[in-house]
């Protein structure tokens, strides 16, 4: 993690070529996405430092709100500027990342160095059915879309669907925040978890809460002039790469803004933390479903040129999907090994070229 924190003098760079006007789109898109990188880094260590004063409930509650705060602001600069369809690839692209490359590379890597590991195979399967209920509350807008000869309904009747569905899924969300933040359950709890929440209790504290403060709100603001630049040179870099915007939503986006908790994931996994590693993938794709993809759809009634709403295209649908079926499958049974960690990525790959490919 520390060499990441190096990249923030790209910080200081990118807002100087843009105060000065030098540099083209490819260097700028470049850099800025670099930037991103360590000030998301900062921004959840930050979480974690402010958490471990809070207390763990609390601190469970700031870190799950926290946790996409990078890619939250990255999609609202994106909703403001009107790149609809790069918004909605990220949120697709952010659980299928999630769930496939991140939780693949976290059973690869932990399953090389551990053999097969445990995990909480309830917990899995509670994340995995809220995810498939997610999942499912976002194709109901697409079908709904299609109508048929007797009903046919309006853009404004798909709007209404989706706001009413993202207040739904937040609601949601709330109550899945009070079953596993706020339930103390002895025949849920694992003792490595347990430990780490320990461990992370009594050696926390680095920082001061002021200090902690400060640098979790300096980290937001960089992040918003950031993602700011980013968002504005998408449309010019991707002509001149020849890339869509639906494969720079659904790829690049959600890596540039989640990448060190990615990491996170995958070292604690190497660890043999499994239980930990998994709430992370899957938490992180589980609060891009039920918490950053419904409230961008209400912010998006007063930033933009118009509301969004949460209707995917077929691509988007089928990839989250299959993306969530694996997953599951995977989950069941509380086990985990290399192979299929290697599944996940494979299918991850296929999407990748997918997106790639489709014009």
């Amino acid at each position: 993690m520390k060499f990441l924190y190096a990249l923030l003098v790209l910080v200081p760079v990118v807002l100087g070529m843009e105060v000065m006007g030098i540099g083209g789109h490819t260097s700028m898109f470049v850099l800025s996405a670099l930037a991103l990188v360590p000030l998301a880094a900062v921004l959840g260590r930050a979480t974690e430092e402010v958490a471990v004063y809070t207390g763990p409930k609390i601190g469970g509650l700031l870190n799950a709100t926290l946790g996409n705060a990078a890619e939250l602001i990255i999609t609202i600069v994106a909703l403001r500027e009107g790149l609809v369809t790069v918004v909605k690839a990220s949120i697709a692209g952010s659980i299928i990342g999630n769930v496939l490359l991140v939780l693949g590379a976290s059973l690869l890597l932990g399953g090389l160095k551990n053999g097969t590991q445990k995990f909480n195979a309830h917990i899995a399967g509670v994340n995995a059915s809220i995810m498939s209920l997610a999942i499912l509350a976002m194709i109901i807008p697409a079908v709904f879309e299609i109508g048929s000869a007797e009903h046919d309904p309006t853009h404004e009747d798909i709007i209404a669907l989706s706001d009413g569905t993202a207040i739904l899924l937040i609601i949601l969300y709330a109550f899945y925040l009070l079953y596993t933040v706020f339930k103390s359950d002895d025949a849920e709890t694992t003792p490595s978890s347990e430990s780490e929440s320990e461990a992370t209790h009594h050696a926390g504290g680095g920082m001061s809460m002021p200090v902690a403060l400060g640098i979790l709100v300096g980290s937001t603001v960089a992040i918003v002039f950031m993602s700011e630049i980013l968002v504005g040179v998408i449309e010019p870099t991707t002509k001149q790469w020849g890339l869509t915007e639906l494969f720079v939503g659904v790829m690049l986006v959600p890596l540039v803004g989640n990448v060190a908790e990615h990491l996170v994931a995958v070292q604690v996994a190497v660890k043999n933390q499994m239980d930990l590693s998994i709430g992370i993938a899957v938490g992180s794709a589980l609060q891009i479903a039920l918490f950053v993809a419904p409230v961008l759809v209400l912010v998006s009634q007063f930033v933009g040129p118009e509301p969004m709403s949460l209707v995917f295209n077929q691509f988007e649908l089928v990839a989250l999907v299959a993306a969530i079926l694996i997953t599951v499958m995977i989950s069941i049974d509380g086990r985990s090994n290399w192979l299929e960690g290697v599944e996940l990525i494979a299918l991850y790959a296929i999407i990748g070229l997918a997106f790639f490919i489709v014009p």
